[in-house]
């Protein structure tokens, strides 16, 4: 295998190879490719994330994160249908993530429930037709995470101006990388197929139900940050196959938000003031190297809390994050024992194994 390829391959099949390698040259080989492949995210992340903020306003950075999100799976994932199609839903998809998130919380949150799970519902239709590849977990990361941020006035309209120019940018990669893929199947067949007595139907339908009552509980009771309650309540849902039972998942949660956290809160007391704005970074790179779920929960509190400490404190801020994932993955269990009752139910479904989502939140 050529080390451009090894860079192109998750943690999680990187240490298998290790595993399996069978000499020293051929592990070295694939840590180096692990650690390049670490750093040179980061280091895009950076150059993509930071000049577009200074552009476009420091508050319009959740859409920068989330446009270099997309613009990392689209290398690789596609709609499974046309190439023309495919860039009107691409198009489409980045208006429901500029639009709904700021409508939806400017609204009484009876009409906030609708605006998101019409939202999120379709963008699950559009590009989500292959569950196993990760797209509902990347879908979720945005919409939840700009749910949390939304701008009003001239802010919004430097946020359309970044979408936009966002489109552009994934358009092109998407048009070159996809142009030739699943010609002859159109988007009106993909939507054509929902069909509740589908495993991938009630998988959508339950993870847009889910995510747009835990989003609206969020905001009508006025908790901060409550979009870290909507990541766990996310990454619960965006589990597939199907399946009912995801405690393994939600203790795996539990333990790596604790751990992470801690751990934030014990390297931000004991490093310098100078240091503390590479610790997003820092956790960044250690995401690289995590294969494990837990360890992936771990690391990502390092970027979350590192923006929140400069507004609520780091003790305040790690406390808020724990509380908040402890809320998210407990509505998610409920309404996952809710939705058994009431729709499985009713077609009779039995549950199934969990595979864990290409992406994490």
């Amino acid at each position: 295998m050529r080390f451009y390829d090894m860079l192109q391959l998750d943690p999680a099949v990187v240490k298998s190879k290790i595993r399996a390698a069978e000499t020293a040259q051929e592990r070295r080989k694939l840590w180096s490719a692990m650690a390049l492949r670490s750093v040179l995210i980061v280091a895009f992340a950076i150059a993509f994330i930071a000049p577009l903020g200074k552009i476009f306003g420091a508050e319009n950075n959740p859409m920068a994160v989330a446009l270099f999100c997309i613009l990392l799976a689209i290398r690789f994932v596609n709609f499974d249908y046309c190439i023309k199609d495919s860039m009107l839903t691409l198009g489409a998809m980045l208006t429901i993530l500029l639009v709904a998130p700021v409508v939806a919380s400017y609204v009484h949150p009876a009409i906030a429930a609708c605006i998101h799970f019409a939202a999120f519902m379709t963008l699950l239709l559009m590009t989500a037709n292959s569950p196993e590849m990760g797209n509902a977990g990347l879908c979720g990361f945005s919409y939840v995470f700009l749910s949390g941020n939304p701008v009003t006035g001239v802010l919004f309209w430097k946020r359309a101006a970044l979408t936009l120019v966002g489109y552009l940018i994934c358009g092109v990669i998407f048009y070159v990388k996809h142009r030739n893929k699943n010609v002859g199947v159109r988007f009106r067949q993909i939507v054509g197929q929902f069909d509740l007595s589908q495993e991938k139907s009630r998988w959508q339908l339950r993870m847009a139900l889910g995510v747009s009552l835990v989003l609206t509980l969020g905001n009508a009771m006025h908790l901060e940050r409550f979009m870290w309650m909507g990541f766990a309540c996310a990454s619960m849902l965006s589990t597939y196959p199907y399946s009912v039972s995801v405690k393994e998942r939600i203790w795996q949660r539990i333990q790596g938000v604790v751990a992470g956290s801690a751990a934030f809160f014990v390297v931000y007391q004991l490093t310098p003031d100078a240091v503390h704005g590479l610790l997003g970074p820092i956790g960044g790179l250690c995401l690289g190297f995590c294969a494990d779920y837990r360890y992936k929960t771990a690391m990502n509190c390092f970027g979350a809390l590192m923006m929140a400490a400069g507004i609520y404190g780091v003790q305040n801020a790690a406390l808020l994050r724990i509380q908040n994932n402890l809320f998210g993955v407990i509505l998610a269990f409920a309404f996952i024992w809710l939705y058994q009752k009431i729709v499985d139910k009713r077609f009779e479904i039995e549950p199934m194994s969990v595979q864990q989502p290409t992406t994490e939140l």
